[in-house]
């Protein structure tokens, strides 16, 4: 079950994250078809279900959008996967640069910025996002 806040709003746990990454590695070793697949050969998939992610939000359908961006999250999962395999990289990895590149891009929430404890624009916080990228940019992998 999902914690909920005061006003009966749920959060994902995560706990279904982890179990679809085992159910994941299990289907990549039991299954052939899934076995077989490469980055390559899911490029496909990852472009038809972005787009069909972009159609369920046109639609303003938030039934519709919870399936593709589930059939979207698969995509993530299944590279995951097949780099985790070859030795690569592993979802721990994507996460955490993700959550490190986050942290950077937003020093409004996560640095300095965020002690004074004010309110930032929409434009400062664009202008913040803008900067980092550059200096990502000019200095990349560090």
């Amino acid at each position: 079950m999902s914690p909920a806040d005061d006003e009966g709003r749920t959060y994902a746990s995560g706990e279904g994250l982890v179990e679809f990454l085992e159910l994941m590695r299990l289907m990549r070793e039991r299954c052939v078809w899934k076995s077989s697949q490469t980055h390559a050969s899911l490029a496909q998939y990852l472009r038809e279900e972005s787009d069909e992610v972009l159609e369920a939000i046109d639609e303003a359908d938030p039934e519709h959008l919870k399936e593709e961006l589930g059939d979207l999250l698969l995509q993530v999962y299944f590279h995951a996967a097949i780099a985790e395999e070859a030795g690569e990289f592993t979802m721990d990895d994507v996460i955490a640069g993700l959550t490190a590149k986050m942290k950077r891009r937003n020093p409004h929430v996560f640095g300095p910025e965020a002690a004074s404890g004010r309110r930032y624009t929409l434009e400062e916080v664009e202008q913040l996002w803008s900067a980092a990228k550059a200096a990502e940019r000019a200095h990349p992998a560090e």
